[in-house]
């Protein structure tokens, strides 16, 4: 019988208000994205979500096709949900999405209602659950009005299926029509998922002063930049990394010689700071003030301890922020 770490919440710090709503939420959040899906090994899944709920993590992120096959990722962790974490749910916050590809027809994929509304139901019946704590819509849809989009999360929470809605993949001028139909109809967005990290900027310019100024959190995915923010690359390619054998992420011809030269100086910057380069990435996101948590990925438990001990140093000297934003400027 699994029994979660007495000490779990030992550092109240651990936990950050999720824009102006009354949620908090843990600086590193656990991602199901890869390595949780049926043709991976359940036990060490399993070994990687006790390991985070033992270290503080109480968010675990998920959507409708994670997998491989699409589902699976929400399967095994109803299963775990059922066995080692039926007795705390109320100490979680589950989350899933709805927008990519899931089933054939016209109705599974995108935007509309009668898929998102369809694909909550089906994600509820994996998951085991009567509710999910956030309910994404995954990404833009081009040609489904997004009155009915937002409409279609509004009324997940309205039909106690989803406790907050938020959004994924939303550029600034799309995130700020969606937000003010929320708003309208009630349901005001909770929290906005965008790709970024030290090697990919883009929300800097717009999205995060608009977050910040809606009062709503900002939870990033890949934050390590699909792993080239650790230091797995410098001596090549591994036979068991991502790039090594999956290139449907990250591609040989991403890891190049620029970029290694980039992260081996900043690597050099956080191992000066007595962190490693994952953990200095992950702070120096937290550093920003519009962050309310890091969405992190995981292969094996260590690597979840490793991305929480991030949270030991968050502060950053003017000359380290100097030195980094040099580095980062270098073509």
């Amino acid at each position: 019988m699994y029994l979660p770490s007495a000490s779990r919440y030992a550092n109240p710090a651990l936990y950050r208000r999720c824009g102006r709503s009354g949620v908090k939420l843990p600086l590193i959040s656990l991602g199901l994205w890869h390595n949780f899906g049926g043709v991976d090994s359940y036990e060490n899944a399993r070994a990687i979500v006790r390991r985070a709920f033992d270290l503080g993590i109480t968010h675990f992120d998920l959507a409708n096709n994670y997998g491989p096959p699409a589902g699976s990722a929400e399967e095994n962790f109803g299963r775990m949900l059922r066995t080692d974490l039926a007795a705390h749910r109320d100490e979680l916050i589950i989350s899933t999405k709805a927008g990519y590809d899931m089933w054939a027809g016209p109705y599974g994929d995108f935007g509309s209602r009668k898929y998102l509304i369809s694909s909550l139901d089906q994600s509820l019946c994996r998951l085991g659950l009567d509710y999910v704590d956030i309910f994404y819509h995954h990404r833009p849809d081009p040609e489904t009005p997004l009155e009915e989009t937002m409409g279609a999360l509004a009324h997940a929470v309205r039909s106690g299926k989803a406790l907050y809605v938020g959004l994924s993949n939303y550029d600034h001028v799309l995130t700020s029509r969606a937000l003010q139909i929320l708003r309208e109809l009630g349901t005001p967005c909770l929290i906005h998922q965008p790709r970024y990290s030290m090697l990919d900027r883009w929300p800097e310019a717009n999205l995060l002063p608009l977050l910040e100024k809606e009062g709503v959190g900002c939870i990033p995915f890949s934050p390590l930049a699909k792993g080239l923010l650790t230091n797995r690359y410098f001596e090549g390619i591994p036979a068991d990394s991502r790039a090594g054998h999956d290139p449907r992420f990250l591609r040989p011809e991403h890891v190049t010689d620029a970029v290694l030269e980039k992260t081996r100086q900043l690597d050099a910057v956080a191992k000066a700071r007595g962190q490693t380069l994952a953990q200095m990435a992950l702070a120096w996101l937290l550093n920003q003030k519009a962050i309310t948590t890091a969405l992190i990925g995981a292969s094996k438990p260590a690597q979840v301890e490793d991305c929480v001990g991030a949270t030991k140093n968050l502060h950053f000297a003017p000359e380290e922020l100097a030195a980094i934003e040099q580095i980062l400027a270098t073509a």
